[in-house]
């Protein structure tokens, strides 16, 4: 594999947003509430979470109340924590990362601070939502698509591929989040599947149409409902979870074909820190959010797949069988963020 640039996520982890810790750390070597402590119903978990605290707090609760296993989480950017644990090395604190960004989780397990998860716990998910490895393991995962106001755009007129968007019919159509973590799996996928040059191709392609650019999803959404904006590149449940809250919003999902890269799969990832004096804590913690319980929260509360078998979709969106999708192999996304990143700035998208 690649080995990755650090200099990708710069010191952007001194922007880390930390929930106040309670006492004691996984890898602390004075610390005697580890694994074992944990299998009786005690000890503390230490985790770093790229996902926010509204989307995953309600799981980590509910798995200390069900476990007696107390939890430190440090909530933060996914990057900035991958970065943030490489720097600490053998000394880091945490236990368990979570990341929003498959890209991430790939970058410390080209470091080697990842350690090898129980088959068991990988088994629960289908082949290709965990790491070849055994570093991490998908959680939930969300579809790339495209957003269209249906007031304003006629389905007919949608391009049928991704790399279409950078006809002149669509100059200025399309809203983008460029320091979006999955717009930037996103861009890392052509960049791997199709070439430097395609992938740079297609940027300043889109660039060039002068599209208007946010800082997130939910925003690019919500400026598609007010028809400031036809379209826009999202996950899947930015705009199920829009309709959730009012049903009479004109937006709609626009799924790309199977194998095209504007439908790419992408997955939260959990992933056990090489080290860790709480290993059993941990694989009990990821056992938990592939069970039922965890499973339909993530479906029903933030719109997203459900990646363990046996668990219902989330309303409103295309059953997971049935939504048209594109599986690449997500380990290659870690040692390729760094070029991303300067791909998506020489495009001027970023300005």
């Amino acid at each position: 594999m690649r080995t990755h640039a650090r200099g990708f996520w710069g010191a952007a982890a001194a922007a880390v947003v930390l929930l106040p810790l309670m006492a004691g750390c996984g890898n602390d070597d004075d610390g005697d509430d580890g694994g074992a402590g944990a299998d009786e119903g005690g000890g503390t978990l230490t985790i770093y979470s790229g996902r926010e605290e509204d989307l995953i707090g309600p799981l980590f609760e509910d798995f200390s109340e069900e476990t007696g296993i107390e939890v430190e989480v440090r909530y933060g950017d996914s990057a900035d924590l991958a970065l943030l644990i490489d720097e600490e090395g053998d000394n880091s604190p945490a236990d368990v990362f979570i990341s929003q960004s498959p890209g991430a989780v790939g970058f410390l397990a080209e470091q080697g601070r990842l350690a090898e998860i129980d088959e068991s716990v990988l088994e629960q998910v289908a082949e290709g939502d965990a790491a070849e490895d055994g570093t991490w393991v998908g959680l939930s995962g969300r579809v790339r698509t495209l957003v269209y106001n249906t007031d304003l755009v006629d389905p007919a007129t949608l391009p049928d591929s991704v790399l279409d968007l950078t006809d002149e019919q669509y100059a200025g159509q399309v809203a983008l989040a460029p320091t979006n973590a999955s717009f930037q799996d996103f861009v890392t996928v052509l960049r791997v599947q199709l070439g430097e040059d395609e992938a740079q191709a297609w940027l300043d392609g889109m660039a060039a149409g002068d599209p208007p650019t946010f800082d997130g999803n939910t925003a690019i959404v919500e400026a598609v409902g007010r028809g400031e904006v036809p379209m826009g590149l999202v996950n899947h449940y930015y705009a199920a979870r829009a309709l959730a809250e009012d049903p009479d919003l004109p937006v709609a999902n626009h799924f790309f074909p199977e194998g095209d890269y504007g439908s790419t799969l992408l997955v939260t990832a959990g992933a056990i820190i090489e080290g860790t004096d709480d290993a059993d804590a941990a694989a009990q913690l990821l056992d938990f959010l592939l069970s039922e319980e965890a499973q339909t929260y993530f479906s029903q509360e933030t719109f997203e797949y459900p990646l363990a078998s046996g668990v219902e979709p989330p309303e409103g969106v295309p059953a997971f069988d049935e939504v048209p999708k594109t599986r690449v192999d997500l380990s290659e996304l870690g040692g390729g963020l760094a070029a991303t990143t300067e791909m998506i700035d020489a495009s001027g998208l970023t300005r």
